[in-house]
């Protein structure tokens, strides 16, 4: 466990786990990305789409990895009846530019069926909080997302 930790720290990507269980960082972010989808009460295919898309990028994670992934975050999200314990994962292992990524990402998935719901922008200024990210980098994140998703429709 440790090594795993000082290898993420270091930049070295460690492999999900011998057992084939899913990163428990891959899972705390894949959960605020399915939180992020999940707030407008529909979480379609397009949020789903993207999602996959940036997790296998983010982490350089196989289609069948990704799919393991997004599963298993379900099923925590399901059960969860906080964001503490994925918050907490993502503050004591990410720098605060990788958190301001996991904020961008969550902006791409809130904006990925083409409306921000108000309730998605309000669980990305609350997760930004809880993970330490400032509204300045919140806003920029925001800036970058959008950008990239008018990149790909053009």
């Amino acid at each position: 466990m440790l090594d795993r930790l000082a290898d993420f720290l270091a930049g070295r990507s460690a492999p999900a786990s011998t057992t084939g269980a899913p990163d428990d960082m891959h899972l705390a972010v894949a959960a605020l990305l399915i939180e992020a989808a999940r707030m407008d009460s529909n979480f379609d295919a397009a949020e789903r789409a993207a999602i996959a898309q940036l997790l296998a990028s983010k982490f350089d994670l196989s289609s069948e990895a990704v799919n393991g992934v997004i599963a298993e975050a379900q099923r925590k999200v399901e059960f969860s009846t906080q964001y503490f314990p994925f918050t907490n994962a993502i503050c004591k292992s990410m720098s605060i530019d990788e958190r301001t990524d996991i904020i961008e990402m969550m902006w791409s998935v809130a904006y990925s069926d083409g409306v921000l719901d108000p309730h998605e922008d309000m669980l990305l200024r609350q997760i930004a909080g809880l993970i330490h990210v400032p509204d300045k980098e919140r806003g920029q994140a925001r800036q970058r997302a959008l950008a990239a998703i008018a990149a790909r429709k053009a």
